[in-house]
């Protein structure tokens, strides 16, 4: 793993943008950005992940190839870029534990989030850019696997809440603009907007 700052996250996926898009075509869609937590420590970084984002913000890549497939989200890793928060050991769906994630991190994914659709060419939306839970349930209308998400089997449920003042509860839908991937989006389509200035 190497540690990288957004302007060498932008060249990369600058750089990788028709190796991405073309994995993606090759399963009949766009490139997806898919959100996550490790339900690791904040420290501790995992290889299924193209990008780990640590507790203090560090952005680290676990492969220069964006278009490489990694396991990250079940049945939908072809063509889509995995991103987790390097946190929520112990999560509950009441209670984020001893290492929810910091403020930092959630600015930080935001920033990657628009950094890497802005050099792909995606639009910010929930069709592009899903939490795993959104993804587990489908909620981009792609029927990939049988629902296992936050409004199903709850199998997976990785940034439904943020545990902060804006995302501070765990919500049994997708559409109130407190949820996890709501936030962000939301976050992310501020920067790009601040960035395109």
């Amino acid at each position: 793993m190497r540690k990288v700052t957004l302007d060498e996250l932008r060249q990369i996926a600058e750089e990788q943008r028709e190796a991405v898009w073309a994995e993606a075509r090759s399963v009949g869609r766009e490139p997806k950005v898919y959100l996550h937590w490790t339900a690791g420590h904040y420290f501790q970084k995992f290889d299924d992940y193209h990008i780990n984002i640590t507790a203090n913000g560090d952005i680290w890549l676990a492969t220069d190839d964006l278009s490489e497939v990694l396991a990250h989200t079940w049945r939908r890793n072809t063509g889509s870029i995995g991103v987790t928060l390097c946190c929520c050991a112990g999560a509950t769906s009441a209670d984020l534990g001893d290492e929810p994630p910091t403020p930092q991190q959630i600015e930080c994914m935001a920033q990657v989030i628009a950094t890497l659709c802005n050099a792909l060419w995606l639009t910010i939306d929930r069709e592009r850019v899903l939490t795993h839970g959104e993804a587990a349930d489908n909620a981009d209308g792609c029927w990939c696997h049988e629902e296992y998400g936050c409004l199903s089997t709850v199998e997976r449920w990785d940034l439904q809440y943020l545990g902060t003042e804006e995302s501070p509860v765990y919500l049994k839908t997708y559409d109130d603009e407190r949820t996890g991937g709501n936030i962000l989006r939301g976050k992310a389509n501020w920067y790009a907007s601040e960035w395109a200035d």
